[in-house]
């Protein structure tokens, strides 16, 4: 879909710069990223840097295939635990909007979606849930559909076993220095 006219930035995020988390030569390799990206529009080839604080690593991937990498925690998403959700917000006992459940999915695919939510919320999905992940989608295609200077998102990887969620940082170009001339 392609939008006409001049489009405002979002203005959902403060415009921290996630570079003061980088080395000076994952800096420069992230300004030489930045300097590509100016001018142009959304596009699936468009970079997502991966940082891992254990290691000081920094991966760049596309992305369309940050999915892939980082694969979103889609298991709450199910459509029985959705229809759950709605029986039980509806105003219905859990144990009776389950009997539905069971009666609409069937008792052994109500369990087994169950069990697997409950498994990755136990392995720890460190918050990158399918919406949290599309609500990323989203967002950077407004950065990168917006008039103005085009930042790159810095996946910050949470420390495996820690309870944190991972941590998304914008990356800014640095502004276009105002040349003086003299007299």
């Amino acid at each position: 879909m392609t939008h006409h006219g001049s489009r405002s930035a979002p203005t959902s995020q403060a415009r921290n710069d996630g570079r003061t988390l980088l080395s000076l030569s994952q800096r420069q390799r992230t300004d030489a990223l930045l300097a590509q990206q100016q001018g142009y529009g959304w596009r699936g080839d468009l970079p997502v840097l991966l940082l891992e604080r254990c290691w000081l690593r920094l991966n760049p991937v596309s992305v369309q295939g940050l999915g892939q990498v980082l694969p979103p925690d889609a298991s709450g998403a199910a459509p029985e635990l959705v229809r759950f959700r709605e029986l039980h917000r509806s105003g219905l006992e859990a144990c009776l909007a389950e009997q539905l459940c069971w009666q609409e999915f069937g008792r052994h695919a109500f369990q087994q979606a169950l069990r697997r939510f409950w498994s990755a919320q136990e392995a720890g999905n460190h918050g990158w849930t399918l919406d949290r992940y599309l609500a990323f989608l989203a967002e950077y295609r407004r950065w990168m559909e917006a008039d103005g200077r085009k930042p790159i998102p810095l996946v910050v990887l949470a420390r495996a076993g820690a309870p944190e969620p991972h941590r998304i940082e914008w990356c800014w170009p640095s502004p276009t220095p105002m040349r003086h001339t003299g007299s």
